[in-house]
């Protein structure tokens, strides 16, 4: 029983080991997005959901991920940019119901800020999918 128990543990740890690895290194390549912002990317204002709590601001948070994306600074981060988009798949189904979302245009530090902790949430999900 002692055996079985330890395989069983043994196999979950080698099944999360690829969710957590995807989430790290998406941390880290957002971190380094961080200090690479400029200032002329500090001129951008990026919608910012105050929470992270409903699908409306989630989808906030994909929208200004796109935004973020899709300025120029940003083209040396397209490793980040594919795994957020396999991981917005992912997501994408089980998100909730439609609700107000309330949001600040903010800097892309203050974004990014923001995004980190969102991923640091689904980090923390049990039921978050590995992409």
């Amino acid at each position: 029983m002692k055996t079985h128990l330890c395989f069983i543990l043994l196999a979950a740890s080698i099944s999360a080991a690829p969710h957590m690895s995807n989430i790290a290194e998406l941390l880290t390549l957002l971190e380094q997005i961080y200090n690479s912002v400029t200032e002329d990317t500090q001129n951008l204002r990026i919608e910012t959901p105050l929470h992270t709590d409903n699908a409306s601001c989630v989808n906030k948070i994909f929208e200004g991920t796109e935004l973020l994306k899709n300025n120029l600074d940003m083209k040396k981060f397209g490793a980040f940019f594919q795994k957020f988009e396999r991981m917005k798949q992912s997501l994408t189904p089980r998100l909730g119901k439609e609700e107000e979302c309330d949001t600040e245009r903010k800097p892309p530090q203050k974004f990014i800020e923001k995004l980190t902790t969102f991923i640091r949430k689904l980090s923390k999900n049990p039921r978050a999918q590995s992409y």
